[in-house]
Protein backbone atom coordinates (compact mmCIF):
# COMPACT_ATOMS: atom_id res chain seq x y z
CA UNK A 1 0.00 0.00 0.00
CA UNK A 2 1.57 3.25 -0.89
CA UNK A 3 -0.24 5.72 1.48
CA UNK A 4 2.23 8.30 1.20
CA UNK A 5 1.86 9.02 -2.58
CA UNK A 6 -1.15 11.30 -2.48
CA UNK A 7 0.84 13.44 0.33
CA UNK A 8 3.43 14.54 -2.10
CA UNK A 9 1.31 16.56 -4.13
CA UNK A 10 0.68 19.90 -1.89
CA UNK A 11 -2.03 21.21 -3.86
CA UNK A 12 -5.41 21.38 -2.05
CA UNK A 13 -7.84 20.29 -3.76
CA UNK A 14 -10.53 22.97 -4.19
CA UNK A 15 -9.91 26.08 -5.30
CA UNK A 16 -11.99 28.17 -3.40
CA UNK A 17 -9.98 27.30 -0.18
CA UNK A 18 -6.88 29.30 -1.85
CA UNK A 19 -5.64 32.25 0.14
CA UNK A 20 -7.95 31.09 3.24
CA UNK A 21 -7.00 31.49 6.87
CA UNK A 22 -6.68 27.74 8.06
CA UNK A 23 -9.04 28.11 10.95
CA UNK A 24 -11.82 29.92 8.70
CA UNK A 25 -15.05 28.32 9.16
CA UNK A 26 -16.07 26.47 5.90
CA UNK A 27 -18.85 28.22 3.49
CA UNK A 28 -22.00 26.75 2.56
CA UNK A 29 -20.52 25.99 -1.12
CA UNK A 30 -17.36 25.07 0.10
CA UNK A 31 -19.02 22.13 2.90
CA UNK A 32 -20.92 21.33 -0.28
CA UNK A 33 -18.28 20.45 -2.86
CA UNK A 34 -16.13 19.22 -0.24
CA UNK A 35 -19.26 16.42 0.45
CA UNK A 36 -19.32 15.36 -3.03
CA UNK A 37 -15.45 14.97 -3.05
CA UNK A 38 -15.81 12.45 0.04
CA UNK A 39 -18.31 10.25 -2.15
CA UNK A 40 -16.92 6.83 -1.86
CA UNK A 41 -17.52 3.23 -3.76
CA UNK A 42 -17.31 1.25 -0.47
CA UNK A 43 -19.96 1.54 1.91
CA UNK A 44 -17.97 1.26 5.03
CA UNK A 45 -15.96 4.34 3.86
CA UNK A 46 -18.91 6.07 3.21
CA UNK A 47 -20.58 5.28 6.65
CA UNK A 48 -17.02 6.46 8.47
CA UNK A 49 -17.49 9.50 6.14
CA UNK A 50 -21.18 10.48 6.47
CA UNK A 51 -21.04 10.03 10.35
CA UNK A 52 -18.11 12.85 10.12
CA UNK A 53 -20.12 15.16 8.58
CA UNK A 54 -22.48 14.96 10.75
CA UNK A 55 -20.49 15.34 13.94
CA UNK A 56 -18.26 17.76 12.80
CA UNK A 57 -19.99 19.79 9.53
CA UNK A 58 -21.19 23.07 11.20
CA UNK A 59 -17.53 23.23 12.58
CA UNK A 60 -14.86 22.10 10.02
CA UNK A 61 -12.47 24.94 9.06
CA UNK A 62 -10.31 25.35 5.79
CA UNK A 63 -7.82 22.79 7.60
CA UNK A 64 -9.91 20.34 7.93
CA UNK A 65 -10.69 20.46 4.50
CA UNK A 66 -7.49 20.31 3.45
CA UNK A 67 -6.96 17.26 5.59
CA UNK A 68 -10.16 15.66 3.93
CA UNK A 69 -9.44 15.96 0.72
CA UNK A 70 -5.66 14.64 1.34
CA UNK A 71 -7.02 11.41 2.19
CA UNK A 72 -9.88 11.66 -0.52
CA UNK A 73 -6.84 10.92 -2.85
CA UNK A 74 -6.26 7.87 -1.49
CA UNK A 75 -7.64 4.48 -3.05
CA UNK A 76 -10.90 3.31 -1.69
CA UNK A 77 -9.36 0.06 0.19
CA UNK A 78 -5.98 2.41 1.63
CA UNK A 79 -8.82 4.38 2.97
CA UNK A 80 -10.70 1.55 4.54
CA UNK A 81 -7.38 0.06 5.87
CA UNK A 82 -6.43 3.36 7.84
CA UNK A 83 -9.94 4.30 8.80
CA UNK A 84 -10.08 0.54 10.41
CA UNK A 85 -6.50 1.11 11.80
CA UNK A 86 -4.61 -1.55 9.57
CA UNK A 87 -2.68 0.58 8.75
CA UNK A 88 -0.91 4.04 9.56
CA UNK A 89 -0.23 7.10 7.76
CA UNK A 90 3.29 7.70 6.95
CA UNK A 91 5.40 10.49 9.17
CA UNK A 92 7.56 11.50 6.19
CA UNK A 93 5.27 13.42 3.92
CA UNK A 94 1.62 13.61 5.73
CA UNK A 95 0.04 17.19 6.51
CA UNK A 96 -0.95 17.61 9.86
CA UNK A 97 -4.32 18.51 8.55
CA UNK A 98 -4.78 14.85 7.00
CA UNK A 99 -3.52 13.53 10.41
CA UNK A 100 -5.84 15.19 12.52
CA UNK A 101 -8.80 14.71 9.83
CA UNK A 102 -8.25 10.72 10.26
CA UNK A 103 -8.11 11.21 13.89
CA UNK A 104 -11.53 12.64 13.75
CA UNK A 105 -12.83 9.94 11.24
CA UNK A 106 -12.07 7.15 13.21
CA UNK A 107 -13.70 8.36 16.53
Amino acid sequence: MDVDAPFRDTSVGDPLLDGLDGQEVLNERALSKLRWRCRRGLLENDLFIQRFFERHETRLTVCHARGLYALMDLSDNDLLDLLLQRKELPDANTPQEARQVLTMLRH
